[in-house]
């Protein structure tokens, strides 16, 4: 007889979706990273063979820290959705570090465990961990190996063959992941991320943007250990859809697969559109209008240009792209919708599903309509703090509101602009300068594919501006040949005089992190 007494609730937890999918339907294709594929029904194994191993082979308890080191791979997933079962925290790390940043970042977390690729095998060698107990190869051979390290029977499997299926009662509340800040601004900081932040923010995310659902295909371009490349790929699978890992970026391949498959959702930064459009001019006329079956292009981590905006609405059509504003630590913020995007095209849109939007001055006081403040956010899709930070958590939250240090607007419509970040605006003369819109100025230029603008010390007048430029293919020599006088001539056209850039560099590329954001950091250190 049922007992009544059992209790209804069920925290939300991250693995449940790839569960309940297995359960549903086994033999449906989950997941696929090059030619490699998994079914619900074998993911869901390695799933649990993950979490069966990391309790009773590593004698994992809940709150344990352990770290992954990875490009986007198949083993990627069932590693986190296993571990997180378990009740452990895994830190996600950069797969562009080095030694030295890969130990900051596992002795700052104390993590006990490192899972890491073979490719980056060097990486770890060279590295000395003060806490990393067990070092686990994914795509090695051998006893380092992470297959044979997942299928290695248990103590107790030994005679019976038995598969171990209790797991720890693990809170929603409990975070599952440890995101290392991008470090735009400083050294990077670990965002605790829960389980039932990600899990809601899913659901926000199914009901905003129409391609999470169990028939959905799913492009996943940005690197897992990136906080929005996590949560998109894993939001797919939570419902239970298709998702493809891509490896490696190469923007023509891109092109000709949203042509060729039924992909419904992707995610780009402005770095993977830049690379786009960069292509020859016939083959991006070949493939206009090609990807018929996208239901939504969802663009982050970095402001959209309006040249590059519009470039993309006219390419794969109107009624597709959403740009979403956010952060790790506050999750997706603000949304404009494809009817939107063109209307109110230096929007960031409208508050996101549950989601609570102040613009604060330095006093605490909420500025008028059409006045800049910065902007503070409150939703169930917040972080849980730094990791063993509380000064740094304190100086972005404001009782209970958390704010990414962006300086924003308000329109009488309720549309949010995100004017700088307040870290990067430039006080020359006693003006405040915000490099953003010198930049929009700059990416208007038909030679200009990337443009950045910062602050550099001056003697008379406090700072002065610096723009660093990425001209378009075939515009650095010849005919057409633009020079760094030109470009200055240019700003002058749209720009009040204190606004143009005293100086002006061509570079090869701007340096950028995982998340594809400008490190304006390391701009300021050339020379």
């Amino acid at each position: 007889m049922a007992d009544p007494t059992v209790s209804l609730y069920r925290p939300l937890l991250l693995a449940d979706g790839v569960h309940a999918s297995a359960a549903r339907t086994p033999d449906k294709t989950a997941l696929r990273c090059g030619d490699a594929e998994l079914t619900y029904g074998q993911l869901d194994r390695r799933v649990r063979r993950v979490t069966s191993r990391a309790l009773a082979a590593l004698s994992l308890e809940p709150g344990d820290r352990v770290a992954i080191l990875a490009p986007n791979c198949l083993e990627y997933p069932e590693i986190m959705l296993g571990l997180s079962d378990a009740g452990a925290i895994v830190a996600t790390l950069n797969p562009r570090a080095n030694a030295r940043e890969l130990q900051d970042a596992c002795d700052n977390c104390g993590a006990r465990v490192l899972f890491a690729h073979a490719s980056l095998s060097a990486v770890v060698d060279a590295a000395q961990f003060a806490t990393v107990e067990h070092i686990v190869l994914i795509g090695a051979d051998g006893e380092r190996g992470y297959d044979a390290w997942r299928e290695q029977p248990q103590p107790w499997q030994q005679k019976s063959g038995a598969v171990a299926t209790g797991i720890p009662a693990i809170a929603e509340t409990q975070p599952f992941t440890l995101v290392y800040s991008s470090g735009t601004t400083g050294k990077p900081k670990g965002i605790l991320i829960s389980h039932r932040s990600r899990v809601l923010t899913f659901h926000a995310m199914a009901m905003e943007y129409g391609c999470y659902g169990p028939d959905d295909r799913f492009l996943s371009l940005a690197p897992m250990a990136h906080g929005a490349g996590l949560a998109f790929t894993m939001a797919t699978l939570y419902f239970g859809g298709y998702v493809e890992l891509v490896g490696k970026f190469e923007p023509a391949a891109v092109v000709e697969k949203l042509a060729r498959e039924p992909f419904t959702g992707i995610f780009m930064v402005p770095t993977h559109f830049q690379a786009i459009f960069a292509l020859p001019v016939d083959f991006l006329t070949r493939h206009r209008r090609s990807a018929t079956t996208l239901r939504a292009i969802i663009s982050n981590a970095a402001a959209l240009p309006e040249a590059l905006k519009e470039k993309i609405v006219d390419f794969w059509g109107e009624g597709l792209l959403h740009e979403t504003y956010g952060s790790t630590e506050a999750g997706i913020v603000t949304n404009i919708r494809p009817a939107d995007q063109l209307r109110k095209i230096q929007s960031v849109g409208r508050p996101f599903a549950a989601t609570l939007v102040r613009l604060l001055d330095d006093d605490g006081n909420d500025v008028p309509v059409g006045e800049i403040g910065e902007l503070y956010s409150r939703s169930s899709f917040l972080f849980d703090g730094y990791w063993n930070n509380p000064q740094d958590t304190a100086a972005c939250v404001r009782d209970g509101w958390v704010t990414a240090g962006d300086l924003a607007r308000c329109d009488a419509d309720g549309y949010y602009y995100i004017v700088d970040r307040k870290k990067d605006m430039v006080i020359s003369g006693g003006i405040n300068i915000f490099p953003r819109e010198i930049e929009e100025v700059l990416h208007r230029h038909p030679a200009v594919q990337e443009a950045a603008v910062i602050g550099v010390p001056d003697e008379h007048w406090g700072e002065r501006l610096r723009a660093f430029v990425v001209l378009a293919p075939g515009h650095s020599s010849g005919a057409v040949a633009i020079s760094e006088a030109d470009l200055i001539e240019y700003c002058k056209q749209s720009l009040s005089g204190y606004k143009v850039p005293r100086e002006l560099r061509l570079i090869a590329a701007l340096p950028r992190n995982v998340g594809g954001k400008v490190l304006k950091k390391e701009l300021r250190a050339l020379v």
